[in-house]
């Protein structure tokens, strides 16, 4: 009750002053009576309110059906156009039990968008002619065509009255927010009212046609039945559309509840339902109103509510006062409305996904055409745009600095793309050797024909053609006779160039090598690995290389084990020119006055001429070399080269030895290892006095590769990184 009082009653009253006056146009731009539009408040705020799916959504007259409500007046009558909206509400209905709703969501925004803005040009074009002086015309064409006459002829003082509302909305949202709590369209009706009656004007005044005692019970529609099937499920779909959009967008403006889309179409067919039987305007969500209403910090579904009770309460008490509002002023306002329509923001959101043209063909179809024509042509040019971005390829080809050309094609490579794909393809020079990348998601038997053949021509003419498929073997596949694939292949993540090569899916290089009998075809991974490199990494990090190429400046020397499940680079996510690298069996770093100078080069070269800073030693779990030195030797069998270089390691067991430990022998001998290869860098005397000088800095990492983690190194202990 609390939270009611001091949220949604306050919220409600401010969306009751939005709702009226918004009512009363919608009703006026429709050609419905007056009272029709504050019923279908009404009903969107007592029922819609409490039956719908989301607790922030406003619904009441449903902008987007003005042209579609005033054409079945005009065709069937005011009372059979009730009865449509009842038939269109039980539709409503239907599709919600069903769970339909996501279904509506899949119609373009942009056509939605569209749709209003063409609306809102109709209301604006139409009602601009009442503001001065005269009478709209049957179309927007024909309406458009009187301006010019329109503005020539003498006007009387309604325009002054049209051009005062005007400018009473324009400065409203100017001033300050203490005072634009008062929505616009009330001060605005307001003062049109007071200057009309001060200065006495004889001008034509808003009609209410007898409010609630005027109801009169719907008839059904007289005519085509197929044309009053397709009117209810046009009433249907677009208040639909329309009320469902508005959920999905005022979920974006607050962190309450998510909307139920079916329970909110139910409760707008019910709505419907209730309108029609009333003599209401059909009924959808109500942006303006609903922004209003999150704006004004409304908490549930009561602020809807009230907000209907308030309209009630105006439409049985205070009704006569709509009598004293001046037409030009409410055609004013409409005006205003209808500009409004034309969202700027809408524009720049469908222009930065390529929909312009579905907007401005919905909008401009709308204008000239009608609002079922306008949508139907939006909808028919969205499925066009998407059938064409399904079904669209890329053909990029260069030509590498070996002469070498790289052609990649991407996308879906249907018969639609073979005239693009060929253009590209046969623009290769003859003879030339061509590394085609194919990264699809499907081939049809038109693309594979086009592919193929030219990769026939192209060898016939002395040329080569490596065919590499990202993505799935579509093409290869297709050349041996194997069955196709169904339908489009999802996409699957990209190769990551730290996967060893057996877990990408790489068929190894295969190279003709002098032999005994001629040549013979022998793997040659790394070979295909580094054409792989040429063709999709070294375009990324020429740059870098580029400047690396005058001089190498690392940070830290890492000395690490020579095993291959080490990768310095993976595990310290370092670059090209980062680390200064030594590897050896065991990581180790003979003592001063050893007679190996290999690493102690390494390490004078980085510290005196390259002056690195750091000096890492990186050891692993399960070291071959340190499972040598646990067994004395004997694991080093009869390699008499591996014996002499773990006598490097014997300062390592002899550490190990004393100390006390637990755990697993070798886990510890390696992370001892580490310590002690440190403790053998201080031996060297630049070593020794750069350290003490602060000038470099020892570190120890220890790699435990079963868990894939990085454990830093102190003298005694080790740290999880």
């Amino acid at each position: 009750m609390i939270r009611l009082l001091k949220h949604d009653l306050p919220a409600s009253l401010v969306v009751f002053l939005v709702a009226v006056p918004l009512s009363l146009g919608v009703a006026m731009a429709s050609g419905a009576p007056l009272a029709a539009g504050l019923m279908a408040a009404i009903v969107g705020g007592i029922v819609a309110g409490a039956l719908g799916g989301s607790p922030a959504v406003v619904s009441g007259p449903a902008t987007g059906l003005t042209l579609v409500v005033a054409d079945l007046i005009q065709t069937y009558g005011w009372r059979a156009t009730c009865m449509i909206t009842l038939l269109a509400g039980v539709l409503q209905l239907v599709l919600g039990v069903f769970k339909a709703a996501r279904a509506a969501l899949a119609v373009s925004p942009a056509v939605v968008h569209g749709l209003l803005a063409g609306v809102g040009v109709v209301i604006a074009l139409s009602q601009l002619h009442v503001v001065l002086g005269g009478s709209p015309q049957r179309s927007a064409l024909a309406n458009l065509v009187e301006l010019p006459t329109q503005i020539a002829q003498k006007h009387t003082h309604a325009v002054v009255i049209g051009v005062l509302t005007i400018g009473v909305l324009a400065v409203w949202t100017r001033l300050p927010k203490r005072i634009r709590v008062v929505p616009a369209p009330l001060p605005a009706l307001i003062v049109a009212a007071v200057v009309a009656a001060v200065c006495g004007w004889d001008v034509a005044r808003v009609d209410l046609s007898g409010g609630l005692g005027a109801w009169a019970f719907p008839v059904l529609p007289q005519g085509d039945w197929h044309k009053i099937v397709a009117a209810v499920m046009l009433v249907a779909l677009l208040s639909a559309v329309e009320s469902l959009l508005c959920s999905v967008a005022v979920d974006g403006m607050h962190s309450g509840r998510r909307a139920d889309l079916d329970q909110e179409l139910m409760g707008q067919g019910v709505a419907n339902v209730v309108a029609g039987a009333l003599g209401g305007l059909p009924v959808a969500g109500a942006i303006v109103r609903s922004t209003a209403n999150v704006a004004t910090g409304a908490r549930s579904r009561w602020s809807a509510i009230l907000h209907g009770v308030w309209v009630l309460l105006f439409l049985c008490g205070f009704a006569w006062t709509i009598k004293l509002i001046p037409s030009a002023a409410l055609a004013a306002l409409l005006v205003f409305i209808g500009v409004q329509m034309v969202n700027l923001g809408h524009i720049r959101k469908v222009h930065g996904h390529g929909e312009v043209p579905v907007y401005l063909v919905t909008m401009c179809s709308v204008i000239l055409l009608g609002l079922a024509e306008g949508v139907l042509a939006g909808l028919g040019l969205a499925a066009l745009l998407a059938l064409r971005r399904l079904t669209w390829v890329t053909v990029r080809v260069k030509q590498e600095r070996d002469g070498r050309f790289h052609a990649m094609i991407s996308g879906s490579l249907t018969f639609l793309g073979v005239p693009r794909l060929t253009r590209e393809l046969r623009a290769i020079p003859a003879g030339a050797a061509v590394d085609l990348d194919l990264n699809i998601d499907f081939m049809d038997n038109g693309a594979f024909e086009a592919i193929h053949s030219w990769r026939l021509d192209h060898e016939r003419l002395g040329g080569t053609v490596d065919i590499d498929e990202l993505h799935d073997e579509w093409y290869a596949m297709s050349a041996s006779g194997s069955r196709m694939f169904p339908a489009k292949t999802p996409p699957r993540a990209p190769d990551r160039w730290w996967l060893p090569w057996a877990h990408r899916g790489r068929r190894p290089q295969r190279l003709a090598v002098p032999s005994q009998g001629g040549t013979a075809e022998v793997e040659c991974q790394l070979t295909a690995g580094a054409r792989e490199f040429h063709r999709r990494t070294a375009p990324l990090v020429r740059p870098i290389f580029s400047q690396l190429a005058r001089k190498q400046q690392p940070s830290h020397l890492f000395i690490t084990c020579a095993d291959s499940r080490v990768v310095p680079s993976l595990i310290t996510a370092s670059g090209p020119g980062d680390l200064f690298t030594v590897r050896n069996i065991g990581n180790l770093v003979p003592r001063k006055g050893s007679s190996d100078d290999s690493v102690v080069a390494a390490i004078e070269y980085a510290t005196q001429v390259l002056s690195v800073r750091t000096i890492t030693v990186c050891g692993h779990s399960g070291c071959g070399a340190m499972a040598g030195l646990l067994s004395a030797g004997v694991k080093a069998g009869s390699l008499p080269g591996l014996r002499r270089w773990l006598r490097h390691g014997h300062h390592s067991l002899a550490r190990f030895i004393e100390e006390e430990w637990d755990g697993d022998p070798l886990d510890v001998l390696c992370r001892v290892n580490v310590r002690q290869q440190l403790d053998n860098l201080l031996t060297y005397t630049k070593i020794r006095e750069q350290v003490e000088a602060g000038k470099l800095e020892l570190a120890g990492l220890y790699f435990d590769i079963g868990a894939a983690r990085v454990h830093m190194l102190s003298s005694t202990l080790s740290v999880k990184i």
